[in-house]
């Protein structure tokens, strides 16, 4: 076997690139024509979550305002707060201005272009180093398609992380090679574009990019020397970086202490472990059955493992074509090119993200959850299969340069110089092939087994027999290619690449759906848009009198879950994994709005008739079915008025609830944290008093029954009358014949701001989980600005974080 310690370079020439760039752009529109051509979308969270997400900007810059808090979502959402919100995406920023109502056709491609710089930055990555244009454009091909970057296109804020990558790291090294400050500065801009997703890919691909610094300036002849001579960009790149990244992490930070995610325990985390099986779909894209429509899958999920693992299909789908499984296996690993020291750091990005990956499975993530900082705020080891991608598609197109330039690998055996010598020398030499016949092996027999227990085995072997037929091609090509020929049959191969990416992993079962199950979106069947229409018609009486009640949308399917953003209703639940902790105490929402069976019932909210749901305003239940078909558990509708009932949309009128702004001259005193656990709320007369927490009595200048609780309070003689209700303001007249607490039901969260008559007020946590502000007595304009960004919130914020005790807000323990 021979190795050799660097390959030959490819001089690109002008005509080289642009024909790699033609190559790679023409691979990507072919891809991303599957999904219009056969009238599907990307489906799941792009468009139960992340589309309405985008809609809901839109919409309010359309209006004039930034989305810094969203009515629509849980009763009030820290929008600004929320990784997933792409409030801080500057490129979906920007397609939310130019087109505040995107087709969800539109949103998928728009998604989907994010993939095209790391793909044009990993031809430049190549071009720099010398590689041939043919492994250029494999890897490009690789990280549009490969794997999770076709899997999971459901998770769009991953995926914009993710195509930032390439982009950075070719920055990165161009700033550290030429000592550059504009590339320094440019780096820092991407990454913080990568960073801002705020999701563990980005986390992971962050610690890959400060890798590619430190593994520069180790590999460098003189290290030290080297440090030195770059100290001055490496700051210029942090500061930079950490000034466009402080804010949003900040806000994010403060939101997370007060959510239903603050970190996850160990015992939480490896549930999203890798399973070793799913090293199957890399070499046989449909061996567990992850591409049929039957979604009759076999493979490593939480049914066949007895609910010891949170992946599905998806998470554990790595196909990226036979290609590169081939020359990994053969030429990477048996042909031992792999250990050339010109490609050791992607070859270490994808043995690290592999072994993070793999979570549970091996020895090294507790030591790296307990120790490193940031890996417990996520949930799933196995999102570092986009990293994994990454460096699977650089060291895939590094072997097709060096088969370019070199051929195939070759093995020989040395037997002339003795046996003894000859079997030191041959043991060494049959090592590698062994691996990866090894590999090969517990690959085929992992596969097979599933499939037969499963009783797929004819399915499972018809897929192998497919992926062998094109693997023993791909061979048979290498092989027989003169010298003078490889760059054509490279070329070739590349290109039947290409072809397979296209027909695997471009609108397949796992990343397509067709668009009509999100009518929500665009074209309602009649039986819902007559409901709708009856709904929205009702409310835009009520809001014409001043009154806001809220809605609560159930069951009706997963587009269902957060169209509240796009139809403008005020929901009490929706769809997001992260939510105010203590509202999912006092309400119980969910995380899934999809399914009643789904949705809890605390004891303060114990039906639709209990004090808090009156407080919260909620007058209207949307359901996918008539009451009397609902869940065992759920409560009674006792006194609702079905407004509409038809096919798959019911929606009932309950009972009148509290307004949604009145005047309390008396307050109680509650710990609310004490409240949260009990069975119902305190007794009081919510039309005079109101709860105070305890934390907030010290801002009160009044008396309000605070000093002698059994002293008779009159009640307000007054009004408290919403003038405007927007995103981020509202505007409240008062008129009251004494001093009063105005209490408006409207969420309680860091941030708010409360002005009577232009002076500031300070804001009152009231009712448990609402905002309350002292007015004097007489006429008063009181308005309430949601003001994240202002310098008292977030040095607010910067002091709570910096005074968290290392372990509050665990929410399990190893």
């Amino acid at each position: 076997m021979t190795r050799s310690p660097a390959s030959p370079s490819h001089a690109w020439t002008a005509r080289d690139f642009w024909l790699a760039l033609a190559a790679v752009l023409l691979f990507w529109a072919a891809a991303a024509a599957v999904w219009p051509l056969a009238g599907a979308v990307v489906p799941w969270d792009s468009k139960n979550h992340f589309y309405p997400m985008l809609r809901y900007l839109g919409a309010a810059l359309a209006n004039g305002e930034l989305p810094l808090w969203n009515p629509y979502h849980f009763a009030g959402h820290p929008s600004v707060a929320d990784p997933q919100s792409l409030l801080f995406t500057p490129t979906m920023l920007l397609f939310a201005w130019l087109d505040p109502s995107p087709s969800m056709e539109l949103f998928d491609a728009v998604v989907f272009a994010h993939l095209l710089p790391g793909a044009v930055a990993t031809l430049l990555i190549f071009r720099r180093r010398g590689w041939h244009p043919a492994g250029a454009v494999a890897a490009a091909m690789v990280f549009v398609l490969g794997g999770s970057a076709s899997a999971r296109l459901q998770h769009t804020g991953m995926i914009i992380s993710y195509g930032f990558v390439p982009l950075a790291w070719w920055l990165l090294e161009e700033a550290l090679a030429r000592r550059s400050y504009a590339f320094g500065v440019a780096f820092a801009i991407v990454a913080a574009v990568m960073t801002v997703g705020r999701d563990q890919v980005a986390f992971l691909c962050g610690l890959s990019l400060i890798g590619v610094a430190v593994h520069a300036v180790l590999t460098a002849p003189a290290p030290l020397a080297s440090l030195r001579a770059r100290i001055g960009v490496l700051a210029v790149m942090a500061a930079v970086g950490g000034a466009l990244l402080a804010v949003p992490s900040l806000l994010t930070m403060q939101f997370l202490m007060t959510s239903t995610r603050p970190s996850f325990g160990y015992g939480a985390a490896i549930m999203g472990s890798l399973p070793p099986s799913s090293f199957a779909t890399a070499l046989f894209a449909d061996v567990f059955g992850s591409l049929r429509w039957t979604y009759d899958y076999w493979g490593p999920d939480w049914q066949s493992m007895d609910g010891n693992t949170w992946t599905d299909r998806a998470v554990n789908y790595l196909f990226a074509g036979t290609l590169p499984a081939v020359l990994i296996l053969w030429h990477g690993i048996a042909g031992g090119r792999l250990a050339a020291r010109e490609i050791r750091y992607p070859v270490i990005v994808l043995a690290a993200a592999t072994l993070y990956a793999l979570g549970r499975y091996t020895p090294l993530f507790a030591p790296v959850f307990d120790h490193v900082p940031g890996v417990d705020l996520y949930r799933r080891p196995a999102d570092a299969t986009f990293v994994m991608n990454i460096g699977l598609a650089l060291t895939a197109g590094y072997l097709v340069h060096r088969y370019v330039t070199e051929g195939a690998p070759r093995f020989r055996w040395s037997g002339g110089a003795g046996l003894a010598r000859a079997a030191r020398l041959a043991v060494p030499a049959i090592i590698p092939p062994a691996l990866a016949v090894a590999i090969l092996g517990g690959i085929l027999l992992v596969s097979y087994a599933y499939a037969a227990k499963a009783h797929h085995l004819p399915d499972a072997l018809r897929d192998g027999l497919i992926g062998t037929g094109i693997a023993l091609a791909a061979i048979v090509v290498m092989l027989r290619a003169a010298p003078g020929r490889r760059a054509l049959a490279a070329s070739c191969l590349v290109a039947l690449l290409g072809a397979e990416l296209v027909w695997r992993n471009a609108g397949n079962s796992l990343n397509a759906e067709p668009a009509g199950r999100y009518a929500v979106f665009q074209h309602l069947p009649p039986e819902q848009l007559q409901g709708l229409t009856l709904l929205k018609a009702e409310l835009d009486a009520r809001h014409a009198k001043g009154e806001h009640p809220r809605v609560e949308i159930l069951g009706l399917g997963g587009a269902w879950q957060n169209a509240s953003m796009v139809l403008g209703l005020e929901d009490t639940i929706g769809y997001n994994p992260l939510r105010l902790a203590d509202y999912e105490r006092a309400v119980g929402p969910g995380e899934n709005a999809a399914d009643p069976n789904l949705r809890q019932f605390p004891g303060l909210f114990r039906g639709y008739r209990s004090r808090l749901a009156s407080l919260l305003g909620l007058e209207y239940l949307v359901l996918d079915r008539p009451a009397e078909r609902l869940p065992r558990h759920f409560p009674q509708l006792t006194g609702a008025k079905l407004l509409y009932g038809s096919g798959e949309m019911w929606i009932y009128r309950l009972d009148p609830a509290k307004p949604r702004a009145y005047l309390a001259t008396r307050l109680v005193p509650v710990d609310s944290e004490s409240v949260l656990s009990q069975d119902e709320l305190p007794e009081f007369e919510a039309n005079e008093t109101a709860l105070v927490d305890q934390d907030s009595v010290p801002k009160i200048k009044g008396e309000f029954g605070l000093k002698d609780p059994a002293a008779p309070v009159a009640a307000a003689k007054g009004t408290a009358t919403i003038l405007a209700y927007r995103r981020n303001v509202v505007t409240v007249e008062v008129e009251t014949d004494r001093d009063s607490v105005l209490v408006l039901h409207d969420i309680f969260y860091p941030g708010w701001q409360a002005r009577v008559d232009g002076a500031r007020r300070l804001i009152l946590r009231t009712n448990l989980l609402f905002r309350g502000v002292e007015v004097p007595a007489g006429k008063h304009v009181v308005e309430f600005r949601f003001r994240p960004l202002s310098v008292d919130n977030l040095v607010a914020a910067a002091s709570e974080l910096l005074a968290r005790d290392d372990d509050a807000g665990e929410t399990a323990v190893r």
